[in-house]
């Protein structure tokens, strides 16, 4: 399991790598060719608007090929749509290049999270093993800026650009060892149905809204904390330290979270989560300079890390094995649009009424929310059988 592992985080922290490297790179070539900020936010919304659409039919294709296939697709998609942006780095290609980037991402990503999930053995196995994977995002979120920045300074941008699209290719060294786990089907007689019936289980439903409450008090943090570090007069580097520990924090529970899975309930550990989040960003506005806003930082990234593996043990859980790769299509397609809509969102609320009101108004959803975390049950999915 530790072996497969190993090779499975490898595969995703190269597709992944190549997303993050290319959303820190691209922009940055567009600012320096004089394209506006509306230019380049809309670029950066691409990356995630391709995972919105191409989610679901990206679960139903897992479901039907399990691991293998839909990682080879990947990683043609990731190469393909970037090597255009080293040969001719103009907007339009940049933009082809994020809508193929992030659709890779998020085909792997479904991918490889319905493997996981299908090599556990019991909910311990499943925390464990999804909070392993939990962290590899924050592998490439280091490795694929930091290296794209490297090869700018060094070599320009064509080399950075060509350099990542080479990435993905090294995805492929990661299957080698991988056994393809059989297929699960539905019982004889069983009607399919389409991806929103999963909706109409109360329990997924409600897992659903946590997901996406906790999914955007990510997209706040990340918005709002630079716009409330300008208000307090902090300069970009302790701005871009505050964001650093949150993300570091984040990474470190997630390693902690393997061995603590056992003595941990999913229900308690999101609901928690949810009360300790709200507390947090009523907080925020009141930190008066970088110090305190690190540690609200730490304690949030601590507070939302812990959640994404417990998330996804209760969705394995509750969901049937033939449909897991819809049922992760669903979860991913709600997570890229809320990242599409909620900043936009965010910002204008936050002209209109201040940031401090927008950190009140999600810390109070989040909190009223938590009910529906320590209320959530898990119940048996429906039978199965596996197919040749």
């Amino acid at each position: 399991m530790r072996a497969v592992l190993a090779r499975l985080i490898a595969t995703q922290v190269c597709l992944h790598a190549c997303m993050t490297g290319f959303r820190m790179a691209a922009p940055l070539m567009a600012l320096r060719e004089g394209f506006s900020p509306a230019a380049v936010g809309v670029l950066l919304a691409l990356f995630a608007l391709s995972q919105v659409f191409l989610a679901l039919p990206a679960g139903r294709f897992t479901d039907r090929h399990g691991l293998r296939r839909p990682i080879r697709v990947a990683v043609v998609t990731a190469v393909l749509g970037a090597l255009p942006s080293a040969i001719w780095p103009i907007y339009p290609v940049l933009c082809l290049t994020a809508l193929s980037c992030g659709a890779a991402a998020g085909l792997a990503l479904i991918a490889l999270q319905r493997h996981v999930g299908r090599l556990a053995q019991g909910a311990t196995e499943l925390k464990q093993v999804f909070s392993w994977m939990a962290v590899a995002p924050s592998i490439s979120n280091f490795l694929g800026p930091l290296v794209a920045g490297l090869v700018i300074d060094a070599a320009g941008f064509r080399a950075a650009f060509l350099l990542l699209s080479l990435v993905p290719l090294l995805a492929l060294l990661g299957l080698r060892g991988v056994t393809e786990l059989p297929r699960v089907v539905a019982q004889p007689g069983q009607k399919k149905g389409s991806s929103w019936d999963l909706l109409k289980a109360s329990a997924f439903r409600r897992l659903m809204g946590i997901n996406w409450m906790l999914s955007s008090c990510w997209d706040v943090h990340t918005f709002l904390v630079p716009v409330i570090g300008h208000e307090r007069g902090l300069s970009a580097s302790a701005i871009g330290a505050i964001l650093g520990s949150f993300a570091l924090a984040a990474t470190a529970i997630r390693l902690l979270m393997p061995w603590l899975a056992a003595r941990l309930h999913e229900r308690v550990v999101i609901g928690s989560a949810m009360v300790v989040t709200a507390v947090l960003f009523g907080l925020y506005p009141f930190a008066p300079g970088a110090w305190t806003m690190a540690a609200l930082s730490v304690l949030l990234g601590v507070s939302l890390g812990s959640v994404q593996p417990m998330i996804m043990s209760s969705m394995h859980q509750m969901t049937p094995p033939h449909r897991h790769g819809e049922a992760l299509g669903l979860r991913s397609m709600t997570i890229n649009g809320s990242s599409v809509l909620m900043p936009m969102l965010f910002g204008t609320a936050g002209a209109l009424v201040g940031v401090g009101v927008v950190f009140w108004c999600v810390g109070a959803v989040v909190g009223l929310g938590s009910r529906l975390a320590f209320g959530l049950s898990v119940p048996a999915p429906e039978p199965h059988r596996l197919g040749d």
